[in-house]
């Protein structure tokens, strides 16, 4: 290990690089006052020529990232926060891969651009479909399920001139990399790049290669926007193996790719047809472990000092080193805790389909590489604050959902170790006389993964090391079905297609005006209506149809308030029911329904009227479940956080992160808690604020929403012990309508709480008028009950808890009757005529009406101890006729007769087949309990026949 390797090593463990870090993302990247020694926990070697040591002082991570962000601020880019690990509005992709995905919408034309000019550090995770680095993490240098990628983008701003010279210029400058080092390549017909890049950089055309094929032109799919790609490499120095790009030897780690520039200038329009776009864009991506890593002088992105913290925290709680067999774990465990960690974040918890199951096999990953490092305990929910220290300046979301993120990791390897050390040790046994360069057969991969509950992942990933394939066909063929319908469970997170309709309308019509906070009837002008999917200029009479209107009270479904109902009418007498009112792309509202009379046209002013009681029941409710989120989270804990909500009229549902079902006490007082506030009668507030303001002040955001740079605010409640802004309750931010006071409210009462999937459970309420109609009906029916039973209501838990006694006794006394009466009714003679003597053995032979089958067997052995020595047989009828037969035989006489045999033997009178138990106890039954003398007398014959063998078979051996 280099001396400048145990040095960032030993400052991680130390935990300098947090402060380092967290100082870093304050300061430009070549602010040249940066001069304090401790941060230099990550410096590049001291011999290495790519770094200039007096320009910049600190390379750690998050200085690298501030410094990308600051450099194209001062470059007239506006810097965006990074969108959501899932994407909100492309179908086709399980989770943000690169960052130009939450442009995609900008770069297709689709929508217009808010900046001409933007910069992002964007989270990314490539762990499932087309991008999938999950079974390479850990083995290699730079592979990794969770990346920072850094962009900057223009959207017809500027091309490539511009897009290289910014490049070049913080790579050279900013960064001080050496030229020497840098090596470009463009796609081999772009000669305008070639040309660009020599008179840029100065470089020799030895220094540009071209390249040609899919590695150096970028497209977004088989039509569309699409060009060219420049990609610029640096070059690690001959000591490390591997070929400059287009050479046998590429695939080395020596040239690494750290930047890719693509020139977005053609569409696509058909397979052999490419023009040109109107307006060029920029999409460019730099990977921040990799140039972190040139910065750092390694070549590997898991001596940055971001993962040499997170390993340092991981071998400090393992105490295992992490050098070799121990490398890869140490490695898999820093690198995956970054993805889990982002993904709960931004919403996603574990289940077994979609993103959940994606995110529940990186997790297991991880548990079975702790579990190879001999970890007793669960570990990575011990690692999250680590985590939280080192990204969570950069990125907030980590600290607003670190009790989250620990309590999901911590309950999700609670239950995994079981399943992992069985699996394990069955995976071991089926695997014993397998070598090097074997497989595993399919059929054995797909019992361990359904008998044992073993993933075939995890089986692939253990036999990793030791040269063990498995057969993916044969596991495939046992897992058809399942695999299909894993396939089905994934359905994407985009809208139909009509979407294309919606952003036409709003590039043309603009955005709908929303007029509902404050009224709930107003005029508006039709900009558009929609019929079957496709715009028309009237509805008519009779027809179905969307409305578009300039301005609107109605609210469209969102946040899960569903939307509003009501009236749209005209001067001319056209009247139009709306049934349901959606939004779409942030601002487009859909009134949908159906016009009942006249014509509605293009450029009529029309009056749009909401159902007033409708939408006043759906406020209450609303409100309610911000009350109830905050209740839940005083009870239960900070992890508490919504993972859903349906607010209707009728009723409110509320989703929410929790690990286990509710007790009464748990739901009684967040009832108590949030009726407290209903009292309080309190106004509620609504604010207009950014969002890291709102944040700031305590305002709950919705993981993995995207809100624009006003968020409204809404707080209610007052509580002297809360933190929030003003002492207030409850503040989220939340564009739903609401209450004017709690009070509006009237009452909250829970009627429900279940659960939803792993981890999230599901509170249902009623408010107000639902809430009262509720707590009457209950009344009326206690008050009914009181009423049979003779009593007040007051009286009622004790007279029913007396009755209960009562009822106790009196089926005791029954049952004590029914065994006298069973066994005789304890006279001797009536005994006696239940005996039947039959040689040598006593026969017990009764039927019985009534009597349950369970207690059949309590009256066989009572009537064995009465007999001593014997065979007793008991059958009872029930009211339908059928009969339930029990037969017991005394311990002396069980090498003679069975009890199984006999209850066979009575089974077949009754009509039934079979019969089960010991030699000494059984039962059997049938349907016909007319046939129970009949089956009595059988069982009588089976046993004298039983004698008379064993007096032959006596016999013959005296002869």
């Amino acid at each position: 290990m280099s001396q400048a390797k145990k040095t960032r090593v030993k400052k991680a463990k130390a935990a300098g690089v947090a402060g380092a870090t967290k100082k870093a993302g304050k300061k430009p990247m070549n602010d040249k006052t940066v001069t304090d020694s401790s941060n230099d926990a990550s410096a590049a070697s001291p011999g290495n020529t790519s770094v200039n040591s007096t320009s910049v002082n600190n390379t750690s991570v998050n200085a690298i990232r501030a410094g990308f962000l600051d450099f194209f601020a001062r470059n007239g880019h506006q810097v965006l926060p990074s969108s959501p690990l899932v994407p909100r509005h492309d179908p086709t992709l399980m989770f943000t891969n690169a960052g130009m995905v939450q442009f995609k919408n900008v770069l297709t034309g689709a929508e217009k651009p808010a900046f001409p000019g933007v910069a992002t550090a964007q989270k990314c995770v490539r762990a499932g479909g087309k991008h999938n680095d999950l079974d390479n993490v850990g083995y290699t240098a730079r592979h990794h399920t969770f990346f920072e990628m850094l962009g900057n983008f223009s959207f017809g701003d500027y091309f490539k001139e511009r897009a290289i010279a910014l490049a070049w210029e913080l790579l050279t400058k900013d960064y001080a990399l050496d030229k020497k080092r840098l090596l470009i390549t463009v796609y081999a017909d772009d000669d305008e790049a070639a040309r660009l890049w020599r008179k840029i950089s100065g470089f020799s055309d030895e220094k540009i290669i071209r390249i040609a094929g899919s590695d150096n032109f970028w497209s977004m799919g088989e039509l569309g926007p699409c060009g060219p790609s420049s990609e610029i490499f640096y070059d690690h120095g001959p000591s490390v193996k591997g070929g400059p790009p287009g050479s046998p030897d590429a695939e080395g780690d020596r040239f690494v790719e750290i930047w890719n520039l693509v020139f977005m200038q053609y569409e696509q329009v058909a397979a052999d047809k490419r023009i040109d776009l109107p307006q060029p864009s920029i999409d460019t991506g730099m990977g921040l472990e990799r140039i972190a890593a040139v910065l750092q002088g390694t070549h590997d992105n898991y001596e940055i000092d971001l993962f040499c913290a997170l390993i340092a925290a991981s071998v400090s709680l393992t105490g295992v080193p992490a050098k070799g067999e121990a490398k890869p774990s140490h490695r898999v465990i820093a690198d995956h805790l970054r993805a889990v960690s982002f993904l709960i974040a931004d919403g996603v918890l574990p289940s077994n389909e979609g993103r959940g199951y994606v995110l529940r096999r990186i997790m297991r990953r991880a548990m079975r590489h702790a579990h190879l490092l001999g970890a007793e305990e669960p570990l990575l929910w011990r690692l999250v604050p680590t985590l939280v220290t080192e990204m969570g300046h950069a990125y907030p979301e980590l600290e607003r959902g670190q009790s989250l993120i620990v309590e999901t990791l911590k309950l999700e390897e609670t239950r995994f170790r079981d399943t992992l050390e069985r699996g394990l040790r069955l995976l071991d046994e089926a695997t014993r006389g397998l070598k090097r360069g074997e497989m595993l057969p399919g059929e054995t991969a797909f019992k361990l993964y359904d008998t044992y509950g073993f993933p075939f992942d995890l089986t692939e990933d253990a036999l990793k090391a030791r040269g063990i394939g498995v057969d993916t066909k044969g596991f495939a063929a046992c897992m058809e079905r399942q695999r299909a319908e894993a396939r089905k469970s994934w359905a994407g997170s985009g809208e139909a297609a009509t979407e294309t309709l919606w952003f036409e309308l709003k590039e043309e019509v603009g955005a709908t005006e929303f007029l509902g906070y404050g009224a709930e009837a107003s005029s508006g002008e039709i900009v558009a209506l929609v019929k079957d999917g496709k715009r028309v200029s009237e509805l008519k009479a009779g027809e179905r149809g969307a409305v578009i209107v300039n301005q609107t009270p109605f609210y469209g479904e969102s946040g899960g308030q569903v939307g509003d109902r009501g009236l749209v009418s005209s001067p001319s007498g056209a009247r139009f029911q709306v049934e349901d009112t959606q939004k779409k792309l942030h601002g487009l509202f859909l009134h949908s329904g159906a016009l009942e009379a006249g014509t509605l046209k293009v450029g009529e002013v029309v009056d749009l009227e909401v159902d007033h009681a409708r939408r006043t029941a759906t406020r209450a409710n609303h409100s309610a479940t911000h009350l109830l989120h905050e209740a839940l989270r005083e009870v239960l804990g900070l992890h508490v956080a919504q993972k859903g909500s349906l607010v209707e009229p009728g009723r409110l549902r509320f989703d929410f992160s929790h690990p286990r079902p509710m007790t009464q006490a748990e739901i009684k007082a967040v009832e108590d808690l949030a009726n407290t506030m209903v009292l309080q009668n309190s106004a509620v507030e609504t604010h207009l604020m950014g969002p890291d303001e709102a944040i700031a002040k305590g305002a709950l955001a919705l993981f993995g929403e995207k809100y624009g740079e006003e968020v409204r605010v809404v707080s209610m409640g007052r509580s002297e012990a809360s933190h929030k802004a003003d002492h207030a309750y409850s503040v989220e931010l939340c564009g739903g309508t609401h209450v004017r006071r709690t009070g509006d409210i009237g009452l909250l009462k829970i009627v429900g709480e279940s659960a939803v999937a792993s981890g999230v459970r599901r509170i249902e309420a009623l408010t107000g008028e639902g809430a009262r109609s509720y707590l009457a009906t209950q009344d009326q029916r206690v008050r009914e009950a009181a009423e049979l039973l003779k009593v007040g209501p007051d009286e009622m838990i004790e007279r029913l808890a007396a009755i209960l006694d009562e009822r106790r006794k009196l089926e005791k006394q029954l049952a004590d009757a029914k065994r006298e009466l069973a066994l005789g009714g304890g006279a001797a003679a009536d005994t006696a005529s239940a005996i039947r003597d039959l040689g040598s053995v006593k026969l017990f032979a009764r039927t019985l009406q009534d009597v349950a089958p369970k207690d059949l067997r309590g009256l066989v052995d009572d009537a064995k101890r009465q007999l001593g020595s014997g065979v007793v047989a008991i059958i009872g009828v029930s009211e339908e006729g059928k009969a339930g037969l029990v037969v017991g035989v005394t311990d002396d006489l069980t090498q003679t007769y069975n009890a199984v045999e006999l209850a066979r033997a009575g089974a077949e009178a009754l009509g039934g087949k079979g019969g089960g138990g010991r030699p000494d106890l059984a039962q059997a039954g049938g349907p016909d309990g007319s046939n129970a003398a009949a089956a009595l007398d059988a069982i009588a014959a089976r046993i004298t026949g039983g004698a008379a063998a064993e007096a032959d078979a006596a016999r013959a051996g005296t002869a």
